[in-house]
């Protein structure tokens, strides 16, 4: 390829444009760089004059090594969306969880002991983890168990006693009772089980344990009346469930729950025998030992 000749100042500037944009290394410029630029340009370009060897070279060959080395500027990727989404409205305490404490107590794995680190119930559901991680909530794994158990709280997905209305001093007391079946449709009719009568409840009812004010004997009894979460009835009238405890005297038809530390905590697994990659290497030593010892 020979040196091109220019016919006027504008044409070679025109030239210098297109080197600084070919994906060719061009050795007669000052300058070797590589770009983005076809070369087919090159030779379309108006001043420029080649010979038929130095064309069929670019076309056939539109990539030149370098005589040095291309260096390109580093791009640092940096995660900048989840800073721009808005943050969601705090929500508000429920009965059983008044306060940003009792909800440190509930869920558990020592996250009490960081009570006095974090000021109010805003704040809770407002800090960042690198804000946490300042206010030394650590380690890095019990911070992502409270930031998981924060977004559960905000979708309204409670622990056991969540959804109790009447709570007192951390007890909310239970009460069984017999509550009537709605009545079917001709689309969607009675079950057979709920029409007539058997051994632990009367035609056309069913056993619901409901949540009542601590004192209160008889509870407003509706069709509609929704149970407790996670508390079922076992036998003719056993309440049973998670930290539900039976009230004495009452023959089995009253229970409270009593907020507590881990009530609500969602516990780690623990590994058996080496966990399950060196489970089956664990054992197999352990029965060779064995046979050692038994053919001794």
């Amino acid at each position: 390829m020979r040196i091109p000749t220019f016919t006027s100042w504008p044409i070679f500037n025109n030239y210098r444009r297109l080197i600084a944009r070919s994906t060719i290394a061009h050795t007669a410029w000052p300058h070797t760089i590589r770009c983005t630029y076809h070369p087919i340009d090159l030779l379309n370009s108006p001043g420029l004059t080649y010979s038929s060897t130095a064309a069929s070279m670019i076309l056939r060959r539109p990539l030149i090594a370098a005589t040095t080395t291309a260096v390109s500027a580093p791009q640092i990727c940096i995660r900048q969306l989840h800073h721009q989404i808005p943050m969601r409205p705090v929500p508000k305490p429920i009965p059983f969880i008044p306060d940003h404490t009792s909800f440190l107590s509930a869920i558990g794995r020592n996250l009490s002991a960081h009570a006095s680190k974090i000021p109010s119930w805003e704040a809770l559901f407002t800090l960042s983890s690198l804000q946490l991680k300042e206010l030394g909530v650590e380690p890095a794994r019990n911070r992502r168990y409270l930031l998981h158990w924060r977004e559960k709280f905000r979708n309204g997905e409670y622990g056991i006693g969540g959804d109790c209305q009447h709570v007192e001093n951390g007890i909310a007391q239970l009460q069984l009772v017999e509550a009537p079946v709605p009545a079917g449709t001709e689309e969607f009719p009675m079950s057979r089980w709920s029409a007539v009568a058997t051994a632990t409840h009367d035609p056309g009812t069913r056993k619901v344990v409901v949540n009542v004010p601590v004192g209160a004997e008889a509870p407003v009894i509706t069709p509609d009346i929704r149970g407790v979460s996670g508390i079922v009835v076992k036998g003719p009238r056993t309440i049973s469930g998670s930290y539900v405890e039976t009230i004495k005297g009452s023959r089995g038809l009253k229970a409270k729950i009593k907020l507590q530390e881990g009530i609500w905590e969602e516990r780690r697994g623990h590994k058996v025998d080496g966990g399950e990659r060196r489970k089956a290497e664990v054992r197999a030593k352990r029965r060779a030992a064995a046979n050692k010892e038994k053919n001794r």
